[in-house]
């Protein structure tokens, strides 16, 4: 990934190997950030890394090699996660545990990587990313719809609690995106569904990252909010 502007910070982005992780990384690096790509799979950032989001510790020792090799992190994007369908009576306590995990367990983990630095640079920016189901639900979605709540809920509370030391805390919320993440079998891709939506079509990835661009760059008035790209899924 080639960077053509002059560099405006370090950047994290977690999941940026596809989908909309790696579409938030190739956004940012253009915008003149240097990116650290972290993915169970190499990244086509300035610096990948490959961990386990759900990792504690490895999510810790990769923050330090990207503060050790680019400098300080100014900013943070969560966006590593998966998707499955499972009815509620399906759901096994491993998925479930392995749902939450990556998905809450992963935001807190980089957060938590990432706040020491923030805090005594005196100041950054955190976008997290849930999901459109976390405000209307969807059937067979609760422990994907559960795990991406609590992100939301994290987001608020992580908002307020690091506000005043000039750290922005905010979050994106995409309806169905078209990325491999949606099975071409996938629900979501059916055309009844899509009539469905006021926009009659998915979100695209470029479009979730020029969200997170917003929230990073352009909102800076924006505290603890929720920003829904998914064409008119939930108004």
């Amino acid at each position: 990934m080639v960077n053509s502007n002059s560099e405006v910070g370090v950047a994290v982005v977690t999941g940026a190997a596809s989908g909309i992780g790696a579409e938030v990384s190739d956004r940012l690096s253009r915008t003149g950030y240097r990116v650290a790509g972290l993915d169970l799979r190499e990244s086509d950032t300035d610096f990948p890394l490959t961990a386990d989001v759900s990792d504690h510790q490895a999510v810790h020792e990769a923050v330090d090699r990207v503060t050790e090799e680019l400098g300080p992190v100014s900013l943070l994007v969560t966006v590593a996660g998966y998707y499955e369908m499972i009815p509620v009576q399906e759901i096994t306590l491993e998925a479930w545990r392995r749902m939450l995990g990556v998905h809450l367990g992963g935001t807190y983990n980089a957060c938590a990587a990432v706040l020491p630095g923030m805090l005594e640079a005196g100041g950054g920016t955190i976008v997290t990313v849930s999901s459109e189901l976390a405000l209307g639900g969807g059937s067979e979605d609760a422990h994907y719809a559960a795990a991406k709540g609590a992100i939301i809920g994290f987001t608020k509370s992580l908002a307020v609690e690091v506000a005043d030391r000039r750290i922005r805390v905010n979050c994106v919320a995409p309806g169905p995106t078209d990325t491999p993440l949606l099975e071409p079998t996938s629900p979501w891709r059916d055309q009844g569904f899509l009539e469905t939506l006021p926009l009659r079509r998915l979100v695209r990835p470029n479009e979730v990252a020029e969200a997170v661009l917003f929230l990073v760059e352009e909102g800076t008035f924006f505290c603890g909010q929720i920003l829904s790209p998914n064409a008119g899924a939930v108004i």
